[in-house]
């Protein structure tokens, strides 16, 4: 028998996304139903023609009545039901969800992702930042590399030449405590440092009122007595450069680490220098230790290497190598000493300017 699957309210009740595939479902039922009809109406006749049955034999079922090309009496209504059911889905339908879709397609479109504008916005911000650092950084450097650099007069360079020559004699050293402060590798910009502050670097420099002559702070009389000490060609020259800088030189080293020298009755003396007090290495060197040798001046048991102590050294030996020179130019003479490679320093330019003026 052939039969027709009706659809209860439960069945019907899919979501909107299923509807259309329910609708095809239902259409391809009925298209077999309707072709199995149509197979069993014609295996029925073939079989009536083949065996005729007689009176006796109950008439078609009524189910094939419709299917055997007599008029239907009317459509089934649950056919007639999916079938306008199919044709109405065949149609677009736009749910309300189908709408969102839609409208958030159009949004995406027309004004794009929200992150992706903020991701361009930070984009855009971090790029505009980078290029304000890189416009900050070059006015530094055209203003680093073209400003005017500030530098030493430049008697500086000609004087420490003139040192590098003086300082290759080797009785410059203190006796016997063999003191090189005055030409050590790190050290010796104290001879150009004196020279710049007592006279203008300039060998041939004469001060008026104590007669004293060329680089060195200190009498023609007292310069041919440490000449002689040097070795030196005689007469000593104070006008000459290397003259001047070798006695300067030999001058410092003995303040510092004293002599021993003979006395006008030929008997042995000691001349003490600087380190030979406890409270000057301990302000020197942080040790107030001593070494004591027979018949040598005391001398500073560790060397002068830190910034601070070389710099209370040199201020301490420019007061007893330029006697009389007011103290705030020992003060002067040890900032130069500690900023020799640095000539742009505030103080530097100022001490310089209250040594020779501004066009110093």
């Amino acid at each position: 028998m052939a039969g027709v699957s009706t659809t209860s309210a439960e069945f019907e009740n899919f979501s909107d996304d299923d509807e259309l595939w329910l609708s095809d479902l239902e259409t391809r039922a009925i298209d077999l139903e309707n072709e199995l009809s149509v197979w069993r109406e014609s295996r029925q006749r073939a079989l009536a023609e083949d065996f005729d049955p007689g009176p006796a034999a109950s008439p078609p079922h009524e189910s094939f009545r419709g299917a055997a090309g007599r008029p239907d009496p009317g459509p089934r209504s649950p056919l007639h039901t999916a079938a306008r059911r199919a044709a109405a889905r065949s149609q677009p339908r736009v749910s309300p969800r189908n709408r969102a879709d839609q409208e958030r397609t159009r949004r995406l479109i027309n004004q794009g992702r929200s992150s992706a504008r903020r991701g361009r916005f930070r984009r855009g911000h971090k790029i505009t930042f980078g290029l304000a650092v890189v416009a900050v950084g070059v006015t530094v450097l055209i203003m680093t590399v073209f400003r005017p650099h500030a530098s030493w007069p430049a008697s500086v360079a000609v004087v420490e030449n003139e040192i590098s020559t003086a300082c290759q004699n080797p009785n410059v050293v203190s006796e016997p405590n063999q003191v090189n402060f005055a030409c050590g590798k790190d050290t010796s910009q104290i001879l150009w440092v004196f020279s710049l502050m007592t006279s203008g670097d300039n060998p041939n420099f004469t001060d008026s009122k104590t007669g004293r002559q060329g680089l060195e702070p200190i009498s023609a009389a007292q310069g041919g007595a440490v000449a002689w000490s040097l070795n030196l060609h005689h007469p000593y020259n104070p006008y000459s450069a290397i003259d001047s800088l070798q006695v300067a030189a030999r001058a410092i080293n003995n303040i510092i680490g004293g002599a021993s020298l003979t006395g006008s009755n030929g008997k042995p003396t000691v001349q003490p220098g600087l380190e030979s007090n406890p409270a000057n290495c301990a302000k020197y060197t942080g040790s107030a230790a001593v070494v004591t040798r027979v018949g040598y001046p005391n001398i500073c048991a560790s060397p002068v290497t830190s910034q601070s102590g070389q710099a209370a050294l040199v201020a301490d030996v420019y007061q007893q190598w330029s006697v009389g020179a007011p103290p705030v130019f020992a003060q002067y003479a040890s900032v130069l000493f500690q900023n020799a490679n640095d000539p742009g320093d505030p103080q530097v330019q100022a001490i310089l300017k209250s040594l020779f003026g501004p066009a110093a």
